[in-house]
């Protein structure tokens, strides 16, 4: 079956979509357009302009209006957990969602942020977690995302790094009591005693991202052993000075792109239940960053 782009809508088309304040900067509709054509369904994704002062109606219409999912983005990710009927594990262990899934009326909250990072872990550059020694920069949303996800894939240690280590001795202590995984807080200046140990290196603040291209977390790249994996979920642009740093110190790395796509795959999945086309994907959001 063509997809509604090429046909036109119909009283059968399957609706999906993603609310948040502002909403015209999303890349979702670009990637998950691409998906739902790559696939060949009856789909569209539209984006939702949604102010805080209108979530709880824009969620009762997505009952009322039988939209089959959404994504939720700023401002939304937390708030709008007060109006579904059910949040996954891992969503409320992060404390967060950013997928909402509508089961005849349900609404099933889930955080897909965390499987997308682990998923371009092990799908791109060929590493997990088990076993490893994992260092995480920052303590915000995507930390929490990444770190519980990853702190449920049995690494050996979890060091949490961030500017202000109140917020990292406050991560690391949620994230060792609700998963058991031995976890280190640090302030960026004691980062250096945990880097010669660091497996898996990743940087979940926006340092580096368009348009503050120059800065980059402090990290003494020489420090690291030459085994290291050194990743940044900053996806624009698709190389960060903190990823070339890493590469010319001769380390592997793994770029921000890969985990916009798998979160959004992993969304998708749960709304049609078929694997996502991750490589149209890509694509997408490559043509809508100007990447080359």
């Amino acid at each position: 079956m063509p997809n509604c782009s090429s046909r036109g809508l119909t009283g059968t088309t399957l609706v999906l979509g993603v609310i948040g304040d502002p909403i015209g900067h999303s890349l979702s509709p670009a990637m998950q357009n691409a998906a739902l054509e790559a696939l060949a369904r009856d789909s569209i994704y539209v984006p939702f302009q949604v102010g805080p002062r209108q979530l709880r109606e824009a969620i009762g219409g997505v009952r009322a209006l039988g939209i089959r999912g959404i994504n939720v983005t700023i401002p939304h990710k937390i708030e709008v957990m007060k109006y579904i009927d059910e949040i996954d594990p891992v969503a409320k262990l992060v404390g967060a969602i950013n997928t909402i899934s509508n089961i005849d009326g349900r609404l099933i909250g889930y955080n897909t942020d965390g499987i997308g990072f682990l998923r371009s872990l092990t799908e791109e550059a060929g590493r997990h977690p088990r076993g490893q020694l994992v260092t995480v920069l920052g303590a915000g949303g995507a930390a929490r995302a990444i770190g519980f996800q990853l702190a449920l894939s049995s690494p050996k240690c979890m060091v949490i790094a961030n500017r202000n280590k109140n917020r990292a001795q406050a991560l690391a202590g949620e994230i060792q009591v609700e998963t058991g995984c031995k976890t280190i807080a640090t302030g960026f200046d004691g980062l250096r005693a945990y880097l010669p140990a660091t497996d898996i290196l990743i940087n979940t603040t926006p340092l580096g991202m368009y348009p503050n291209v120059a800065s980059a977390p402090p990290v003494e790249e020489e420090l690291l052993p030459s085994t290291a994996l050194v990743c940044d979920i900053v996806y624009n642009p698709g190389e960060t000075v903190f990823l070339r740093k890493a590469k010319e110190a001769g380390l592997a790395t793994l770029p921000g792109l890969g985990m916009l796509a798998y979160q959004g795959a992993a969304a998708l999945e749960i709304w049609l239940g078929v694997q996502a086309p991750v490589t149209a994907m890509k694509t997408a959001l490559i043509k809508q960053l100007g990447i080359s």
